[in-house]
């Protein structure tokens, strides 16, 4: 199984439960995971993060997470494409583009092979349509599994101590 994050998975890490600076072993747990290739971040989600300032965008910009996280593939235009179609709309304007951010880059990774999970904070708000979809909702439709960052935590057995 391949996990693939959501940048809000580790910004809401560390901003609200496991500071980079305070809990390390939680830091050095997602390390490990990226390492053995269980849990990955495309590049247009990483940037994300990396272009960010302050302690998490320094663990995220070091050369050995950027190696070991970063998912080592390039979107594949024909399956983005359907996910922008389908999940959002096929007649997005540049606004709604932007609205929708990197968040179909995502989904389309995750498309890309049958074990993938896509691992994010949002929550489903169906009401919410074109440029504003929640990732949830864009997996539903795409027939992509998709858990929250506390369902990943758990599936991956992680502890400290």
């Amino acid at each position: 199984m391949l996990y693939l994050l959501d940048a809000n998975v580790l910004i809401r890490a560390h901003e609200d439960y496991y500071p980079v600076d305070r809990v390390p072993p939680f830091w050095e747990w997602i390390e490990q995971q990226a390492a053995n290739g269980t849990v990955k971040m495309p590049l247009e989600i990483y940037s994300e993060i990396a272009r960010a300032t302050g302690l998490l965008s320094e663990w995220i910009n070091s050369e050995e997470i950027k190696e070991v996280l970063l998912l080592d593939e390039e979107v594949d235009r024909t399956i983005f494409n359907g996910v922008i179609d389908r999940a959002y709309a096929p007649d997005l304007n540049d606004h709604e583009l932007e609205e929708a951010g990197q968040d179909p880059f995502l989904v389309a990774y995750a498309l890309n092979a049958s074990n993938r999970v896509v691992v994010t904070k949002e929550v489903s708000k169906i009401s919410k349509r074109r440029g504003r979809t929640k990732v949830p909702d864009a997996c539903n439709t795409m027939g992509v599994r998709w858990i929250n960052d506390f369902e990943f935590y758990r599936e991956l057995d992680f502890r400290i101590g």
